[in-house]
């Protein structure tokens, strides 16, 4: 099966990883740790990673028979609104990273479709699509700034938090919305 052709990879990038000091020899490692600006769109709508914060690469890179393992933490901070509420969220995130990248003319690069395991370039790896897919998947599509959040009163908008416990809104019947009026004193 023909394989597309892969795009040129900058190992100036901060997510590429060369890995030319890492021996093809199976069982060899090498730590990777480095603080790396955060790629756009790193996120949901209500909740993501700010393009350009740091996030943290805590990895180990292990020479396999067919390519190499990298596998670790990634680290880092998330801001965004609360789903009931709309108040700022912002906390931290820690999340595992586990991928397989093939060498190049390996049985491993030869046997599985484009998007089954990751594809070296030489001997560059990019991390970028380990790291999007591993912090995404993490995130709440509906996040909460506190599990306990009442939300917003649905008839005024008002933070029910902010609100007396006995808080109600009078509804009127509109076939009946007539005769309340003849209820209500004359100003």
């Amino acid at each position: 099966m023909p394989k597309s052709p892969q795009s040129h990879l900058d190992p100036r990038q901060p997510l590429v990883v060369d890995t030319t000091k890492l021996p093809r020899q199976p069982g060899a490692t090498r730590a990777l740790k480095r603080v790396v600006p955060a790629p756009a769109d790193l996120g949901l709508e209500l909740i993501s990673v700010l393009e350009g914060s740091d996030v943290e690469l805590d990895l180990e890179l292990t020479s396999v028979s067919e390519g190499v393992y990298v596998s670790g933490r990634v680290r880092g901070s998330l801001t965004g609104e609360c789903g009931r509420c709309l108040n700022e969220i912002s906390r931290p995130f820690d999340v595992a990273l586990k991928e397989l990248y093939a060498y190049a003319d390996s049985t491993t690069e030869e046997t599985t479709d484009e998007d089954e395991v990751g594809r070296m370039q030489g001997d560059l790896i990019d991390l970028e699509p380990a790291v999007r897919d591993a912090v995404v998947l993490m995130l709440p599509t509906n996040p909460l700034c506190r599990a306990d959040c009442p939300g917003l009163c649905s008839e005024c908008g008002v933070h029910l938090d902010d609100l007396p416990a006995d808080h109600s809104h009078e509804a009127v019947d509109p076939r009946w919305a007539a005769l309340h009026q003849l209820t209500k004193p004359e100003e």
